[in-house]
């Protein structure tokens, strides 16, 4: 029994009649509130939003990542260089990379097998869009897109390493 239904139902046994059919009733909505409420019921466990936002997260950018590796590989040769200067074995690289970060985003956490891969896969992605921000710089705005990635990444590093890592399976 929470705190506050016993506080509230002290409190009608002091202020009202004892026993009667308004006391009933009083209690028994006051009863059915706490019980269905969701107000110091059902306390989320301190950390649960940020666990919640670091899966959701990780995920996304794993879609992404994965995404736009194999996306790489489909591609003819001459659309992605088409507009660079970078060779199209650079770009197959890049695209390797980012399919195995991609992976290493969500697998070893997922299984619990070496989960410290998670935010160094997620350190060499912030690497990977640090310089996709600064070669898409002359494009203009465009370029916010990979930063706002590389920051994504760069909590999912963060929060793997310092703030919620996850243990091993033992």
């Amino acid at each position: 029994m929470s705190k506050r239904y016993c506080l509230s139902r002290r409190w009608l046994e002091r202020n009202s009649r004892p026993r009667s059919n308004e006391f009933v009733a009083k209690a028994n909505i006051i009863e059915f509130g706490m019980k269905n409420s969701d107000v110091g019921i059902i306390s989320p466990t301190p950390g649960n939003a940020l666990v919640i936002a670091l899966w959701t997260t990780q995920f996304i950018l794993a879609a992404l990542f994965l995404f736009a590796g194999v996306m790489k590989f489909l591609m003819p040769v001459e659309e992605m260089t088409k507009g660079s200067s970078l060779p199209g074995s650079f770009f197959h690289f890049i695209g390797l990379m980012e399919v195995l970060g991609g992976f290493g985003l969500v697998l070893p956490s997922l299984l619990r097998i070496a989960p410290f891969l998670t935010p160094v896969a997620a350190c060499g992605l912030v690497i990977i869009m640090a310089g996709a921000t600064i070669t898409s710089m002359p494009m203009g705005w465009i370029s916010l897109f990979p930063f706002l990635v590389g920051i994504m990444a760069m909590f999912v590093a963060y929060g793997r390493f310092r703030l919620r890592p996850i243990q091993p399976r033992l």
